[in-house]
């Protein structure tokens, strides 16, 4: 979004791993879900004295908790509640109210706070908090609330309670362990605020030689630095930073802004033609979701001629699950850049944005046109109750957002 005017198995596991997940059923535990010893000619009756005695049956490796949290509340789910937890929509930070009739709507995964407040962190808190708490009481998923709390020109939230933050390219010229500090300090400011996803940091390199020139990022000076060595350590000690507070971060906009000259969100037809698959600038994303704090990887909606040519970033399977899930080894969740308001996509029917996401490997479609998401939930429970293969892709996407959830203590 642009200023207002560990070694994890890759994605194409996670189908696998979905099939045996619910091989296991209703299983109230990772312990419960063991494999019988199959019969052995040894213990049948009149086995002779010469039998073979049975060797013991391996037992099957551990399944991760958050995981087994995550197919217990997808198997509570119809296939709309599904679908809604894959999108986040926009609610307008002028009027947070507008949230609850959201919430009231449809179960969605999240609500993305979008524009900029001068209210108090325990104003918003006092809104959001109960978002929360509503949720609990259904026993559904806690809604996601996402801010763009960046520094600079970029940063939802600058009331009592929230400190100024400087650019990234002020915080760049510091040592990682202070953007780290910075990170830290923002993150308690936005919990004390409910506020439990940052769509920060960028991790877009932008080359000197390039600067200002680039619309979306060097202009307003959101960049950690030039090269990929740079980004890497700084947008690292700021996914580190927040995660200590409880915050989970969001690394963007991949496979990166830092060489166009227009920007998505007023322009169309934005296109990078130098960024290749192996650019280093691509691999930092790649660095960046391995670490502990598990960020989420959010797309761009440019054009990358030398990667796909023919779809933005957000609807391309070659950038999404060839590039981000298989080469990176990205298995978790991949959120995308405003898919209501911006130009980029504003030729592609507004149920086709979501359908393509989800269809490329994504996982959590952002829409901040609030008014677009009853279209987009319709588009993706219609689809997948016409095709399986679709349906399949909803159920794997939405087990990778309830685990993400499970992981910051969002699941009933």
């Amino acid at each position: 979004m642009a200023p207002a005017q560990s070694a994890r198995p890759p994605r194409a596991a996670l189908g696998v791993l979905l099939v045996g997940l619910l091989a296991l059923g209703g299983c109230s535990s990772p312990q419960s879900a063991t494999a019988g010893a199959p019969a052995s000619a040894s213990t049948s009756a009149g086995s002779g004295a010469g039998s073979a005695s049975p060797s013991p049956s391996p037992s099957p490796p551990p399944v991760d908790p958050h995981v087994a949290a995550a197919q217990r509340a997808l198997e509570r789910m119809d296939l709309r509640a599904r679908a809604a937890q894959l999108l986040v929509v926009g609610v307008p930070a002028a009027d947070l109210d507008d949230g609850s009739a959201l919430l009231a709507q449809a179960p969605y995964g999240g609500l993305f706070v979008g524009g900029r407040s001068q209210a108090s962190a325990a104003a918003v808190a006092a809104v959001t908090v109960p978002w929360a708490e509503r949720a609990r009481q259904a026993g559904q998923p806690v809604p996601w609330v996402a801010a763009d709390q960046e520094g600079g020109a970029v940063q939802t939230f600058s009331g009592p309670g929230f400190e100024r933050l400087p650019t990234a390219r002020q915080q760049g010229r510091q040592p990682a362990s202070a953007v780290q500090e910075t990170a830290r300090r923002a993150g308690e400011q936005l919990r004390a605020a409910g506020i439990t996803l940052d769509l920060a940091p960028v991790a877009d390199v932008v080359p000197a030689t390039t600067g200002r020139a680039n619309a979306p990022i060097g202009r307003y000076g959101r960049e950690y630095g030039a090269t990929a060595e740079e980004v890497s350590q700084d947008a690292g000690a700021a996914v580190t930073g927040l995660g200590e507070s409880g915050v989970v971060a969001t690394v963007k906009h991949f496979p990166g802004l830092g060489r166009v000259t227009t920007n998505t969100d007023y322009s169309r037809d934005v296109h990078d033609t130098e960024t290749s698959a192996t650019d280093p600038g691509v691999a930092v994303f790649g660095q960046l979701a391995a670490l502990p704090q598990r960020p989420f990887v959010m797309t761009s909606s440019a054009v990358y001629d030398r990667i796909d040519p023919a779809s933005p970033a957000a609807f391309s399977s070659a950038v999404v699950t060839d590039l981000l899930r298989g080469q990176l080894g990205v298995d978790g969740v991949v959120i995308s850049d405003d898919l209501g308001r911006a130009e980029a996509v504003a030729s592609v029917p507004p149920a086709e944005r979501a359908t393509r996401f989800v269809e490329a490997g994504g996982t959590l479609v952002l829409t901040v046109d609030s008014a677009l998401a009853p279209t987009m939930l319709d588009a993706l429970q219609a689809r997948a109750s016409a095709d399986p293969a679709f349906a399949a892709a909803v159920d794997a996407a939405a087990l990778v957002a309830l685990e993400a959830k499970s992981r910051a203590g969002l699941l009933p």
